[in-house]
């Protein structure tokens, strides 16, 4: 496969201000040095608990927020889209798009389906000014919304009405690559289930690429074909989606998978529950050495001393952890 986006040490600190004159006094590390890329037609999912990094990362990605430091490398003109200027950064805003966690409060209330979707059209000029409406038609017809919608406005549509809106727009420029901010956590899972398979049918029919963000494992399993873990700021594994969830290799996704209930209840009944001890720790003060050694029941004394590297374990894999190169060194 072709590499589309390949994301080099992303950094974004927010200062800590304080007093009169608003001096920084520390900074608050929402995402600390992250690697990862992402293939042309996958969809790669971004998972951790709230305050890890995961919206702060999208949000560098698209410069809706200018990082701190790092590189994103994206297409195959291989440009840096951290070093551009707004001006610069502006053609890529079309290749690049974004589908927002609440679908209700990211539609104008006070614009029709119409508008909404046609307005990065009519921004842009991608499409004469005559075609303009039948373009708007084919757009909600692809999501499964009818022509006439194009009249209502947002508050006359249901959650998973809405957000197939926010889908359309978002594919009105033609993009390559769509970065979906937990599109579907505001939604009921019997309609979760219809936005998730929307979202692969497009993907297939458009040649799409997705950064699927999320903090629900089983959704990000149904869509994903890799997903990379993230722990306060910090990617931890980064594993193709079925390799993740039957033998996960780091202790927190193993935590996180723990608690993805099953089918099956004598199953269920039987499989270990692990519990995180104490509560993620501030960013603004991350623990030294492995950020999760705190919360960790294998820690030991070089993980609260050492930071451990994203590193290869096996083919596809990569693990932010002292244990498994402990385990690699004595061959298990």
């Amino acid at each position: 496969m072709q590499k589309l986006l390949e994301v080099n040490d992303l950094r974004k600190h927010f200062p800590i201000r304080k007093g009169i004159f608003r001096r920084t006094v520390g900074h608050v590390k929402a995402v600390d040095g992250i690697n990862f890329d992402v293939q042309r037609g996958e969809t790669l999912g971004l998972v951790g608990e709230s305050g890890c990094g995961k919206t702060t990362t999208s949000r560098c990605l698209l410069r809706l927020i200018t990082p701190t430091a790092g590189s994103f490398i994206f297409g195959d003109e291989q440009i840096d889209l951290a070093t551009l200027t707004p001006k610069q950064m502006r053609p890529y805003r079309r290749r690049i798009q974004m589908i927002f966690q609440d679908p209700q409060s990211s539609l104008n209330p006070r614009k029709t389906v119409g508008d909404i979707v046609g307005e990065p059209i009519r921004v842009n000029r991608t499409v004469k000014k005559a075609n303009v409406k039948d373009k708007i038609v084919e757009l909600l017809e692809s999501v499964g919304l009818k022509p006439q919608d194009m009249q209502r406005y947002p508050h006359a549509f249901s959650g998973g009405q809405r957000q197939r809106i926010g889908i359309a727009r978002a594919l009105a420029l033609n993009p390559e690559l769509i970065v979906a901010d937990e599109p579907v956590s505001a939604l009921d899972v019997s309609v979760q289930a219809q936005i998730l398979n929307l979202l692969t049918e497009l993907r297939e029919k458009y040649d799409l690429s997705y950064i699927f963000i999320a903090h629900d494992l089983s959704v990000v399993r149904h869509i994903s074909d890799r997903v990379a873990v993230m722990y306060l700021g910090k990617i931890v594994e980064i594993s193709d989606a079925n390799t993740l969830y039957r033998s996960p290799q780091h202790p927190y996704t193993e935590a996180l998978i723990s608690a993805v209930p099953l089918p099956d209840p004598k199953i269920q009944r039987e499989r270990e529950l692990i519990h995180l001890e104490g509560d993620v720790p501030d960013p603004s003060k991350p623990p030294s050495g492995c950020h999760f050694h705190s919360r960790c029941r294998y820690a030991t004394d070089i993980c609260k001393e050492e930071t451990p590297e994203l590193r290869e374990t096996e083919p596809g894999v990569r693990v932010a952890c002292h244990l498994s190169e402990t385990l690699e060194l004595h061959g298990v």
